[in-house]
């Protein structure tokens, strides 16, 4: 790959072949990465928390926010708050993980807003309540503290 041209896919738009380790940050062309995640799949809640689940335990949370993206974008507009919020935790989780205490913390908190009108209604008993608390919890220990392990600190989605 001629690193001075950006990478495209068949139809033209820009994608980025390096590979990516499991936090998915580019490394070195012909480097082993982490498998990607592939875009544009359509799953059902269920499906979507099960992935996302396995790449969180993983230690992956920057694929499990490509999951959450997916549902993000192709669920029903009622539901896009609820998503965009736990792409925004595995994010913040990802950007912890990876020493940017203040986007971390950032994303982790604003994710937990971004749950905050579903606390009640958990659909797809999803812990919305939990999930938060445990945002607000980690923002405050990545602002203060090390590093922290993705896949120690993964969340539980489902009550």
């Amino acid at each position: 790959m001629n690193e001075t041209r950006r990478d495209r896919d068949a139809e033209g738009r820009a994608r980025n072949a390096r590979p990516r380790d499991g936090l998915g940050r580019p490394l070195p062309y012909g480097a082993p990465g982490v498998e990607r995640q592939p875009e544009g799949v359509d799953r059902t809640p269920a499906e979507t928390l099960r992935e996302a689940q396995r790449l969180l335990d993983a230690g992956k949370p920057f694929h499990a926010h490509e999951v959450f993206e997916d549902a993000w974008k192709s669920g029903p507009q009622e539901e896009r708050e609820l998503w965009r919020g736990l792409a925004q935790l595995a994010v913040g989780l990802t950007h912890s993980a990876r020493g940017n205490t203040t986007g971390g913390a950032r994303l982790l908190r604003r994710g937990a807003g971004a749950l905050a009108p579903f606390t009640g209604a958990g659909p797809h008993g999803i812990a919305v309540g939990g999930l938060s608390d445990w945002a607000r919890q980690l923002a405050d220990r990545v602002e203060a503290g090390p590093t922290v392990d993705a896949a120690t600190e993964a969340p539980r989605l489902r009550r």
